[in-house]
């Protein structure tokens, strides 16, 4: 078979075609020097890509525009502009010159530059062999000599913008939430003009996920086109979406920042944007949330192959009232379950006995660690587990010792009172004594404990975003988010073995960005499994389950109030990473029991669950592996049609031996005698035969 190039080139139409497994993508350079959108979807050759028309909005005043890969304000355009800049003398707008590309195997970059004013614009684009997923970014460029004083303002710079075609733009996919909400899944008309999706937090949030799903209307799980795309950004964000009635294209515009914030690019500096990758499935949305894990999995986590281990933390049990004693007792009792890695949450360090004070003074706390957290160490260690720490690095509570010293190291504006949330301030990240403090603290910690893992929170918005002595105080609002990056990329270069789950209020930072350099979310600080089985079913449409922090926790649970059996609230837990945070010194003989036979039963279903592909059905979830089903169903379906199985295979029951021909399941389902009680669920394991 001949091999298809990655990236192609035909020199006489000026066009590009992206080939990946399964899908093509073409753009084409056009006569006025400007990137313009062809194809995205089916494959298709460079001869075919080459005699496709290019899209023409009518120049008037009532034109729609569309269909650039990089849509720009000037001349007759009146869309959204992914790129919005202002020069010196008042100047607005681009008008592009062409000066060439560069293909470097499954690359290609595009190099523009404006035809007067010394702004240049490389659009990057990126596939990968194993995935039909495409990474685009851009690079902005001020080609004014480095010692010259001329800025350029950037009022707005997207990584990219996507289209599809008009007919196929009906739909949209998205999800919102709030804090114990996260990840709620919505499919709605997507409706004429402009839809904006956005957080201003300075982390992508609680409220919206920066990802979008388009389209006709008629897709479901096992069928039907969908595009899809996912911004890689931790901080504030913006995509916005445009659908007219002239026959345009729908158009997808993403990127770093949100309306109002602007910063100056200066001579002969270089931004490089996130990444906005994009992903186009006939398979439904099943097909695509398939299609995003395995991409994930491959080309953004750090360690995609290490099992996320059982995880017990202490923070339901003790709260603030952390003590030696007490974090001995629990990891005890923890050990006994099976847990793999025990982890001590807030409240070890400083003078930090409730929300109030101690948050920058990262010491273990004298009077109740009096020799350090070594002793405790020692113990959880002695008894198999491994250690992890809970950490804030980017907060500070105005009690401190830091704030104290280092008042002016917190956001902050002139003549503007300094909103406490939480009782916290917002240290600033974008400036590089805090990154270094940041670094050489956690740095000491890790290496003083040898600790395994660290749980980084970050537990509230931006609030008087400014940097009085910065020279370009609107840039911490994404230098910001780089800063954090740098400390996690060089703390995890300095200690390899380390790993890290990110969290943010619960799920206010679940993002590429994070993933790209933590090993697992914490998606929720809402453990209610009937709550949770909403917040996974949205984090699911684009985030692995090896990703998603899960936990088993009391009943009634201590956020609802809601009471659930044992079994039903670790079953729902098992459907990611497994921990536990129930306050274990209250639990039965028999409650400890049952969650051991539990834990050893997830840790037989890792694999499956961790590694295995992702099928949502109704009421359940399924994950397979080339031999292994498992299917972690509720509700009260006695037949449940699983997916993704071969007809002409037998699958036996592992746990009663009993045998299923594929295509009975795929057809009439498998039967289920779910417990009556209230939360009904079972865990179901095949083995093909």
């Amino acid at each position: 078979m001949q091999q298809v190039s990655p990236v192609s080139f035909d020199a006489s139409s000026r066009t590009f075609l992206l080939t990946t497994p399964a899908t093509s993508y073409a753009l084409r350079v056009g006569a006025d020097d400007v990137p313009h959108h062809l194809h995205w979807g089916a494959p298709l050759t460079l001869d075919h890509a080459s005699a496709l028309p290019s899209y023409d909005g009518v120049v008037s005043s009532f034109a729609s525009t569309g269909g650039e890969e990089l849509a720009v304000e000037g001349g007759a355009r009146f869309g959204v502009p992914s790129l919005l800049v202002r020069y010196a003398d008042g100047a607005r707008g681009v008008e592009w010159h062409y000066e060439g590309h560069e293909i470097a195997g499954s690359e290609l970059r595009v190099r523009l530059r404006d035809r007067h004013y010394p702004l240049g614009c490389t659009l990057h684009y990126a596939v990968h062999e194993d995935s039909d997923v495409i990474e685009r970014s851009l690079t902005l460029r001020h080609l004014g000599a480095a010692d010259g004083d001329d800025t350029i303002e950037v009022l707005r710079c997207d990584a990219a913008a996507w289209s599809v075609p008009a007919a196929s733009g009906v739909r949209l996919s998205h999800t919102v939430g709030q804090w114990s909400g996260e990840t709620q899944l919505r499919r709605t008309e997507a409706p004429y003009a402009e839809t904006v999706f956005t957080s201003r937090r300075g982390v992508s949030g609680h409220f919206a996920n920066p990802w979008l799903m388009v389209d006709a209307g008629d897709a479901d799980e096992t069928g039907g086109e969908v595009w899809s795309m996912v911004l890689a950004w931790s901080g504030s964000w913006r995509i916005t979406a445009q659908r007219d009635f002239t026959g345009a294209p729908f158009t997808v515009t993403g990127g770093a920042g949100h309306d109002g914030i602007g910063w100056r690019l200066r001579p002969g500096e270089s931004h490089r944007t996130p990444v906005f990758a994009g992903q186009y499935s006939r398979g439904g949305f099943g097909a695509t949330t398939r299609g995003w894990h395995a991409y994930i999995a491959a080309h953004v986590l750090p360690r995609p192959d290490e099992p996320r281990p059982v995880v017990y933390n202490s923070w339901e049990a003790t709260g603030w009232n952390v003590t030696l004693a007490g974090q001995r007792a629990l990891a005890e009792r923890a050990a006994e379950l099976g847990a793999e890695l025990f982890v001590v949450d807030d409240g070890w360090f400083g003078a930090r006995t409730d929300e109030r004070a101690g948050l920058g003074d990262w010491h273990p706390a004298p009077e109740r660690f009096p020799d350090g957290l070594g002793p405790l160490v020692d113990t959880i260690r002695g008894l198999g587990m491994r250690f992890g720490l809970w950490v804030e690095p980017e907060m500070t509570n105005p009690d401190s010792d830091l704030y104290r010293e280092h008042p002016d190291w917190v956001l902050h504006m002139p003549h503007r009172r300094r909103t406490e949330l939480r009782h916290q301030l917002v240290l600033n990240f974008a400036r590089t004594d805090v990154t270094e403090w940041a670094f050489k603290w956690l740095d000491r910690l890790v290496a003083t404990y040898a600790i395994d893992s660290l749980k980084w929170d970050m537990n509230r918005a931006f609030t008087e975003a400014g940097w009085p002595a910065g020279p370009d105080a609107e840039r911490l609002w994404s230098d910001h988010t780089r800063g954090v990056y740098a400390v996690i990329d060089r703390l995890r270069a300095a200690h390899p073995h380390l790993r890290i789950e990110g969290c943010a209020g619960g799920g206010g930072r679940a993002d590429l960005g994070m993933l790209a350099r933590t090993d697992q979310t914490w998606i929720s600080d809402n453990t209610d499994a009937a709550d949770r089985i909403g917040i996974q079913h949205g984090y699911s449409q684009i985030y692995p389950a090896r990703t998603m922090s899960a936990w088993a926790t009391d009943s009634p649970n201590p956020y609802t109030g809601r009471t659930a059996p044992l079994r039903h609230r670790f079953h729902i837990a098992m459907a990611g990473a497994l921990g536990i945070g129930g306050d274990l010194s209250r639990w039965s003989d028999a409650e400890l029991a049952e969650a051991r036979e539990l834990v050893a039963l997830y840790k037989e279903i890792r694999p499956v669950v961790q590694f295995g592909e992702q099928y949502r059905l109704h009421d359940a979830v399924q994950y397979r592996t080339d031999d292994r089903v498992v299917v972690i169903a509720w509700g009260r379906s006695r037949g449940l049609r699983l997916a993704g199985l071969s007809p002409t295979d037998i699958y036996t029951d592992e746990a009663t031996g009993a045998e299923h021909h594929g295509a009975t399941l795929l057809t009439h389902g498998l039967p289920l005698r779910l417990p009556k009680e209230d939360g009904p669920s079972a865990v179901v394991r095949l083995r093909r035969r």
